[in-house]
């Protein structure tokens, strides 16, 4: 699994085919790519990771606070392009992606281990034309793969 965090004031997510929007307040924003390989384990091991960073500014400043401590929301949003492959040619490929019938699955199950640890979760449609509008704080981004564990 690739992710990247946002550490947002606010966010949300518009799903196109359905005239929605979902949104958090101060909080993370993880885009979600899941490949071939991945397995509940990394949906584990990167629910952990995300819950665990101490990214939020502290009263000096310090990047020392979690989400728990901010008392802040996730926004999971799907992103398979993050397993996007630039090697030849202009066009990317995607063939590490891993299909709907498997990602579909360890999609909702990461987004169940933050809920499962108490923490409230929007999330976008997986597979939909989806509009993610965000207030990225810092700005802070960060980059998390499950396969290098760095």
């Amino acid at each position: 699994m690739r992710a990247v965090i946002q550490r947002v004031e606010k966010a949300s997510v518009s799903i196109v085919d359905i005239n929605e929007t979902r949104m958090i307040d101060q909080g993370l924003v993880v885009l979600l790519g899941i490949e071939q390989e991945d397995t509940k384990e990394d949906a584990d091991w990167l629910a952990r990771k995300v819950i665990g960073l101490r990214i939020f500014s502290d009263e000096h400043g310090k990047m020392n606070r979690s989400i728990e401590d901010i008392k802040g929301s996730f926004l999971v949003v799907s992103q398979f392009t993050l397993h996007a492959s630039t090697k030849k040619g202009n066009r990317p490929s995607f063939i590490k992606a891993a299909k709907p019938e498997q990602a579909v699955p360890l999609y909702k199950y990461f987004v169940n281990v933050l809920q499962k640890n108490g923490y409230p979760v929007s999330t976008g449609e997986f597979g939909a034309d989806m509009k993610v509008d965000l207030v990225n704080d810092g700005p802070v981004t960060i980059i998390i793969d499950t396969k290098s564990k760095e």
